[in-house]
């Protein structure tokens, strides 16, 4: 064992002696994210966000829900522009897998401001105390086969271990269109029924995952699959909001 780290550890030093890390966002050399460019991250500030759909500034008025979000709370934790994108980008297309940490540590450390700020249900948008499990929308088939790996399970599975919180493995989904062309209603038909729970998850309440929400289809079809199933209730967070 002590021969394979160091075996891991000199590939790593070669690695980064032949392609060194650069900023995602601003490509300079040195870290995954810069000093400059992790200081202009476009947090979410969660007293001011919708407790609803997560877009900043509606916690009074949302003129970006419109009733038909299906999580108890959504959590958000960027913008989704500028830094916040590419590191979606770079780990999803770029295979940048070590961007999993950070982004978990992003949306934890959302979760815990968000803690302070009450859901609908006037409990905490979230408290670990009230969470059974993560679980994580499901990338398709043909995005797994095309990438070779599930980005959001790599961030649940490092959220998790941040968290102490059990990782549940229980939505699959099936065939769909990209989303990305889509307008909202058309996001809407194109997920329905393609998401199910392969697990029996019965009373419990659980945390999940997804890198963006736009207009809530992926978050409403999972949740939906999960309440179906008779989930108690569902808590969702992003890493980034588009509004």
């Amino acid at each position: 064992m002590r021969i394979e780290r160091l075996a891991r550890a000199a590939a790593g030093e070669l690695a980064e002696v032949l392609w060194p890390t650069r900023c995602v966002s601003c490509d300079q050399p040195g870290e995954l994210i810069c000093d400059e460019c992790r200081a202009a991250l476009p947090w979410v500030e969660q007293r001011l966000a919708c407790p609803v759909c997560g877009a900043p500034y509606g916690f009074l008025t949302c003129t970006e829900c419109d009733g038909t979000w299906t999580p108890r709370a959504t959590v958000a934790a960027l913008g989704f522009r500028g830094t916040a994108a590419r590191m979606v980008t770079c780990l999803k297309d770029a295979h940048e897998l070590r961007l999993a940490p950070v982004m978990a540590a992003v949306m934890l450390t959302a979760l815990e401001e968000a803690s302070a700020w009450p859901a609908p249900d006037d409990a905490p948008r979230f408290s670990a105390a009230d969470v059974d499990g993560i679980c994580f929308v499901p990338a398709t088939a043909s995005a797994y086969a095309r990438r070779g790996f599930d980005h959001m399970e790599l961030v649940s599975r490092e959220l998790a271990g941040m968290s102490g919180l059990p990782l549940a493995d229980v939505l699959v989904r099936g065939a769909a269109r990209d989303q990305r062309d889509l307008g909202k209603e058309d996001r809407a038909a194109n997920l329905a029924g393609t998401m199910r729970t392969c697990e029996d998850v019965r009373g419990a309440r659980l945390l999940l995952l997804d890198d963006v929400a736009t207009t809530g289809a992926s978050l409403n079809e999972a949740t939906g699959a999960l309440l179906a199933r008779g989930a108690a209730s569902v808590t969702a967070c992003v890493l980034a909001r588009v509004w």
